[in-house]
């Protein structure tokens, strides 16, 4: 099995503002004052809750759940010297669905963050992962 490129295309617009995305594909803007989108950081931290979220969605339909609402709120905590990068991250999942408990939810998310979520999986090891669960 061959690995499977990425690629993504990045141009400077002006300031520490950034415009990109797979070539031909939609685009993001990065700001690295997050005032004209979100800055590298909080982008990884959307990226990180993205990856975690789809997981989740797939992994709960397997379970024969019938999802209504997923909301997911992320935080990291960041170095105090150079470079900045992550130390901890902790994700908040808020979700409601039908044939939803909190064994399948915690199954799903544990799942996610400890085998499939790539973003995760990409961030250095030491970096701390938790969670918290909110059932509607």
């Amino acid at each position: 099995m061959t690995a499977e490129p990425k690629r993504i295309a990045l141009t400077w617009e002006r300031g520490l503002i950034f415009q990109g995305g797979a070539p031909g594909g939609p685009e993001v803007v990065i700001d690295g004052d997050n005032a004209a989108g979100p800055g590298p950081m909080l982008s990884l931290l959307l990226a990180a809750a993205a990856c975690t979220g789809s997981d989740v969605v797939v992994i709960l339909e397997k379970m024969r759940v019938v999802l209504r609402e997923l909301r997911i709120e992320a935080n990291g905590v960041r170095r105090e010297q150079e470079p900045r990068r992550y130390m901890a991250i902790h994700f908040d999942f808020h979700l409601a669905g039908d044939g939803l408990d909190e064994t399948r939810a915690r199954r799903a998310i544990d799942l996610s963050l400890e085998k499939y979520c790539s973003v995760v999986a990409s961030l250095a090891p030491d970096i701390k992962i938790t969670y918290g669960l909110a059932l509607a």
